[in-house]
């Protein structure tokens, strides 16, 4: 089977989204600072940025692809990146609303899944094959159901110094996921932390 990461920033206090997410505010009002050493120390965190790209596939949630709930009023939501999303690779979008495939310069072509997390798995791995890398891109809830479903082979949390104190707590449900510390690494302004994952389905 191919190796299955998933990385996702987070608060102290474990949350992955904050409150109020909106077009304006896509990861929840004040959590931008989890994000910040992305983009204001990218060069202090070359690696762990590297690392999050590159892979054959990806699988995401409704809520990270954009803003929009319900049905697809048109076609005109085209997610947050822009003309070329950085993934360069099929992008697996969980919905319960269908819509067409979205082609996308560079590479990128989203695709929605309405069949749940299980045949979006299925379909990112006809794609890259049994030898390829597939990562699961968030958000808080879609990594938190791969988790519990055992998928994920390794975690990347990337823990930025605030508390959050509301939002999507990525470890709400998680008591029964095993996660051994496999590396670490401090910035100004994150903490990288890697683990293996042994879940209910790994563990079988």
């Amino acid at each position: 089977m191919p190796r299955v990461t998933a990385d996702i920033a987070i608060s102290l206090d474990g949350y992955g989204a904050g409150p109020g997410q909106t077009e304006d505010a896509p990861m929840g009002t004040g959590f931008e600072q989890a994000h910040r050493w992305m983009f204001d120390a990218a060069e202090e965190n070359t690696a762990e940025i590297e690392a999050i790209l590159g892979h054959g596939a990806y699988i995401m949630g409704r809520n990270m692809f954009g803003p929009i709930r319900g049905d697809w009023p048109d076609d005109a939501w085209k997610g947050w990146w822009g003309p070329e999303p950085p993934y360069h690779a099929p992008v697996f979008v969980l919905t319960h609303h269908a819509r067409e495939p979205l082609e996308m310069d560079g590479g990128t072509v989203f695709h929605f899944v309405t069949g749940g997390i299980e045949d979006a798995f299925a379909r990112a791995v006809d794609v890259v094959g049994d030898d390829g890398s597939i990562s699961i891109a968030g958000g808080t809830d879609t990594l938190r159901q791969y988790l519990l479903a055992g998928f994920v082979d390794e975690l990347r949390l990337h823990v930025a110094p605030f508390v959050s104190g509301a939002g999507e707590n990525l470890f709400d449900g998680l008591e029964d996921v095993t996660l051994t510390p496999t590396s670490a690494r401090a910035t100004s302004l994150v903490t990288h932390l890697t683990y293996d994952v042994a879940g209910p389905r790994s563990s079988a």
